[in-house]
Formats: C-alpha cells, structure tokens, sequence
C-alpha cells in the first residue's frame, strides 16, 4: 500500500504530512529504496516502513493508530542514544525518555492550525497515548499490540541484517535480542515474520532463538 492508497479524512491526511515533514529534517541520510541515486532522510524511510506493516497486520487501522504508527520515531534524532549511560538502565531510561517526548511534541503537532477541521483533543490524546504505548501487552488484538507488531516487522525486515553484520554483537546476543522481539510479537504478527524473504543465515539465526524460547 502506498501514501497515495491511506484511507484517512482530510484534516488526518494532512497530520500525516506533517509528520512526515518533521521526519524529512532527519539529518541521517540513506539511499531511496527506489533505486534511484538519491537518498531519504532515514526516519522518513522508517516510518514509511511502519504504515507499510501496520497495513499488512491490520488493514482496517484506525486513523489514529495509523498517526501513531506514522510518528513512532517522532525527532528521534533529539535524544540520542550517547546522551544516556551505555548500561541496561541507561538503555531503558532513554527509551522512556523518547517515548515520552515524541508523545509530547507529536500532540503539540497535531493541535497545528493547518489541520481542519481541528483533530478532537481526546483523538489526540488518543495518537499520544499509543506513541507512549500504554497498555502493551494487555490484549493482543489491541491497537497499541497491533503498532508493537509494526515496530518488531521493521526491525526485522529493515534493520536485523545490518545489525547482525556489527562487529560488536556475536551470534548469543543476536538470538537473545531476536527471542525478545519474538516475545514482544502476537501471533499474527509471528506469523507475518515468518513469511518475509530473510537472508539464510537470518533465518537461522531466528530459528535459534525459536528452539530457545
């Protein structure tokens, strides 16, 4: 599905846009996709991914999940991951604090003049809610499941071949981070990871982690 094919309202269609603008002053360049010589910022490529998913796990997405999926990075760039201690705690004191701040800015977004008819205030609060990704893990059909699946379908199709080339990670830790991704998964979304075209040695790093788990 393309930008073009989004089932959204006007005033919807336009909050899209403007999140898609804030992504194009990602400073982080990557070559389009496309195949053509020119690069997209890489939190635009990103979240291009995640309404991509999002529409393969659930077509019917509601407006607000599709916003919300859409500003999962929200200026991620803002916080970066040096800015907090390389530890566990470090790690996950940083993830609060982007999860809390694209909340904040991608509501403040949305209350934007441009958008008409103005998004109702419990709409926004609604897309911000899911940016912070309340309620995870308590239904697994829930719309905030549904975003968590998108994000997990992304890292596996965007991000886990890079990732498992870095010097710095051995084979134990790649099926350890793959096990909690699994985790993290309905099994819709399980499902869905099992159908991409991976890499052999992806594949059999994911089958290691699913005989662990």
């Amino acid at each position: 599905m393309t930008d073009a094919e989004l089932p959204l309202p006007a005033n919807y269609a336009t909050a899209l846009r403007l999140i898609d603008e804030a992504h194009s002053h990602d400073p982080k360049q990557i070559p389009n996709p496309d195949g053509t010589t020119t690069t997209i910022p890489y939190e635009l490529h990103y979240a291009q991914k995640m309404t991509r998913w999002l529409f393969r796990r659930h077509p019917q997405a509601s407006p607000a999940l599709q916003l919300a999926c859409r500003a999962q990075h929200f200026r991620r760039w803002e916080i970066p991951r040096s800015s907090y201690p390389m530890t566990r705690a470090g790690y996950l004191t940083w993830r609060a604090k982007l999860k809390n701040q694209a909340a904040k800015q991608v509501a403040e977004l949305l209350t934007s003049d441009a958008i008409q008819p103005p998004l109702d205030k419990e709409e926004i609060e609604r897309v911000a809610g899911l940016v912070r990704k309340e309620g995870l893990g308590k239904d697994q059909e829930a719309d905030v499941q549904i975003l968590e699946d998108a994000a997990c379908l992304v890292f596996l199709d965007d991000q886990f071949d890079e990732f498992e080339k870095r010097e710095d990670v051995d084979d134990e830790k790649i099926v350890e981070i793959l096990r909690k991704t699994w985790g993290k998964m309905s099994g819709e979304g399980q499902a869905l990871a099992l159908q991409m075209e991976l890499s052999e040695r992806a594949r059999s790093l994911i089958q290691r982690a699913l005989g662990e788990s």
